[in-house]
Parts: structure tokens; C-alpha cells; sequence
């Protein structure tokens, strides 16, 4: 499950928005591993949305997850990698008071591969992008 870096908690305090890095692959093809996320803290979340929480059995643990539904007791969320796991089909549904914030930007850095001009240019195109809520991805989670 991705985990995020504990800066994106000091930071919190500071400012509405705050920087998180994605490690593991939960979330693949919506976010890769080495991924840089701008999260906004304090948002209104939507099915849908891609989010930032708390685990609920290792609080000291944040996670991205997609947010499919609002259920007695709290979210459900649920990683767009079926194959990992790490989501609410383990835990439950997630309380309110552990979602901190909306994914709303992913930057994509350049690896260490990208040489030729073709690859880099690539990259520009895509190296940074919203994080849109997709309401099908919703409907189709919650079916899993």
C-alpha cells in the first residue's frame, strides 16, 4: 500500500496544501511508485476522489487510497490495483477524522533512463497532472 512521507504531517499544520511521496503499487495505473502528490488538507472528499489517510490499524501510517463510497462508520476506499490490497476490503471502512486531505496533483519525475529527446519530451507532456475524481472508477470499485 503506498506509504507517504511523514514530512506531509509537519507540513499540514502550515499550509491548506502539502507534498507526498507514493511508495508501492496499490494504486498503479493512477499512481506509480516514486510518484510526487500535492495534497490539499481539509477538503471536501467525493466518491471518487483519490485521497490521504490515516491506516486505521497504524495511525502513524498515511496511505492513498480512492474513496468509493460513504458508509455507516466512514469511507470505503479501495486501491485501483486489484492485485495489492491494503484497503477496505481488509480493514473496513476508513472514520472520517483519519481522511486528511485530496490528492490533487501527481508529478511524475524524469528516471534516470529518459535520454533521448523523444523520451523527454514524453515526459514533459506527462510528467504532471490533476488528479481528477473518476466517478466510474467509484462505480466500478464498488462492484469489486
Amino acid at each position: 500500500m503506498p506509504e507517504l512521507s511523514q514530512e506531509t504531517e509537519r507540513t499540514k499544520a502550515l499550509l491548506p496544501f502539502g507534498a507526498a511521496e507514493v511508495t508501492g503499487p496499490s494504486m498503479v495505473p493512477t499512481l506509480q511508485h516514486g510518484d510526487r502528490l500535492l495534497v490539499r488538507y481539509g477538503a471536501r472528499v467525493r466518491p471518487g476522489d483519490v485521497i490521504v489517510l490515516r491506516h486505521p490499524f497504524q495511525q502513524d501510517l498515511l496511505v492513498v487510497k480512492r474513496a468509493v463510497e460513504l458508509r455507516e462508520g466512514g469511507w470505503w476506499v479501495l486501491g485501483d490495483n486489484a492485485y495489492a490490497g491494503g484497503d477496505s476490503t481488509d480493514y473496513g471502512a476508513v472514520p472520517e477524522e483519519l481522511v486528511l486531505g485530496k490528492v490533487r496533483w501527481r508529478y511524475r519525475p524524469l528516471k534516470a533512463g529518459q535520454r533521448s529527446l523523444f523520451a523527454r519530451a514524453v515526459w514533459a507532456l506527462f510528467a504532471v497532472r490533476p488528479v481528477l475524481g473518476d466517478r466510474s472508477a467509484s462505480r466500478r470499485l464498488r462492484a469489486r
